[in-house]
């Protein structure tokens, strides 16, 4: 995106404080916090709410109690159900969030970034960029820092806004879809059938979805959420690593109501492939030349958050958004040392992204307004390398930005730097005995 031409479309627009890309439950938590700066909120589609909204399918659930995935400020209603709310639930509960907090008003809807630059002192375009001295400059500069062009879906024209902190909420699902690579002859370009990933079968309204599966052979590939959504639309094949390496890489997954019954009706079944496939004109052939008709091939293989990171970004940034690790090397999930006036919300993953993305919303619009000071750019690194070997250490799908199995010690170290308590709770037993909520982050006086 970031290298496209938009210069015959060139609309200089009143360069304003803060820009978030993004309207989903990260975007429009940052709106909220960064909402007395007025920000100017992009969002490509016409609604709020990200894959909740464009990625779900009839059986898409949430994967913990409601009032385990609420704001500090803004409780569910029926609050203690203990139920899993649907897609539809979690839509109307971010639309009343955004309702309450009028911050609807801060959206442009079918408003798509098509392309970011960076800007010096002066305001001209460049791609040389001074290196970052010992500490990371404030975010807010007093003269726009990112130049961003955005096509309107009504009028495609391209029209530039210019910011001087840009936040970037675009997540990491939803867009670009991670496929499979094949051997010469053996891709999906030899198989009879229809080959959809999930992203394009949630986008088929229910006749179409009907239509195209009906009396049809389907194979899913995959066994995460979207696998399981799909195979009653729902099924999880066998694993071959632990229960604890799953909750460590943020890949558990909740079986659907009638998961069980279908299968035992014999409506899903299962293959445990093995670590190589590829299509044949009836199907699926695994590497032990067993072989799988299908009529209908879909790929629940995840997505490229990296990648569609890295196609919004101009170099150099582009190149520094993914280390040598193959991370991105984010402190405190949201800034990058190396990337000036920008911050990134809704990437890095964690057991609740509601709680987690809210917390670092917080935490900087604080930074925001200067109320506390960044560590150095080297050791802003060191803690991200730091984090990077304890998810090394903990799971083989390090490279999935997860912080699961370090989440509390992430927001208490966000909780000491803002100058909150990292103890939330109010007695040592509870703090000691009782999970944390996003209750528990609620302002301080």
């Amino acid at each position: 995106m970031a290298t496209h031409d938009h210069q015959q479309n060139h609309v200089r627009y009143s360069s304003s404080k803060v820009g978030i890309i993004g309207a989903g439950i990260s975007g429009i938590a940052a709106a909220k916090q960064l909402r007395c700066h007025r920000p100017v909120v992009f969002e490509a589609t016409d609604s709020i709410g990200g894959v909740w909204k464009h990625c779900s399918f009839s059986s898409t659930k949430l994967q913990t109690p409601r009032c385990d995935y609420q704001f500090s400020d803004y409780p569910w209603p029926e609050r203690d159900n203990a139920s899993f709310p649907s897609y539809v639930e979690v839509l109307e509960y971010l639309h009343g969030y955004a309702t309450h907090f009028d911050v609807l008003k801060f959206v442009n809807f079918n408003s798509k970034v098509v392309g970011i630059r960076y800007v010096d002192d002066g305001g001209h375009q460049t791609t040389e960029v001074a290196a970052i001295p010992g500490e990371y400059p404030p975010l807010l500069k007093g003269h726009p820092v990112w130049e961003v062009a955005v096509e309107s879906n009504q009028h495609k024209t391209v029209q530039w806004y210019a910011f001087e902190v840009l936040v970037v909420c675009i997540g990491k699902y939803g867009d670009i879809a991670r496929k499979p690579v094949f051997p010469a002859n053996r891709g999906e370009e030899i198989f009879k059938g229809k080959v959809l990933h999930t992203m394009d079968y949630s986008k088929l309204d229910k006749e179409a979805a009907s239509e195209l599966l009906e009396g049809k052979k389907v194979a899913i590939v995959g066994y995460k959420k979207s696998a399981i959504d799909l195979a009653v639309e729902c099924s999880q094949a066998n694993q071959d690593h632990p229960f604890e390496e799953d909750y460590a890489s943020c890949q558990m997954a909740i079986l659907p109501e009638n998961f069980f019954s279908e299968a035992e009706k014999g409506k899903i079944l299962f293959k445990r492939a093995l670590s190589k496939w590829w299509f044949w004109n009836g199907g699926i052939e695994f590497e032990d030349n067993t072989k799988l008709e299908a009529d209908v091939v879909i790929l629940a293989t995840g997505f490229d958050g990296k990648k569609k990171l890295q196609s919004i970004l101009p170099e150099p940034f582009s190149s520094l958004i993914v280390d040598s690790n193959g991370i991105m090397p984010l402190y405190r999930g949201t800034i990058h040392p190396l990337i000036p006036n920008m911050a990134f919300v809704g990437y890095i993953e964690s057991v609740s992204n509601l709680q987690t993305a809210e917390l670092r919303c917080k935490w900087l619009a604080r930074l925001v307004d200067n109320q506390f000071k960044l560590p150095g750019v080297e050791k802003m690194l060191e803690q991200t390398s730091k984090e990077m070997q304890v998810m090394k250490r903990t799971t083989r799908f390090f490279k999935r930005n997860c912080i699961s199995t370090f989440s509390i010690n992430h927001s208490d170290e966000i909780c000491e730097e803002i100058g909150w308590k990292s103890w939330r709770k109010n007695n040592w037993f509870l703090e000691a005995f009782s999970p944390y909520t996003s209750q528990d982050y609620e302002e301080e006086d």
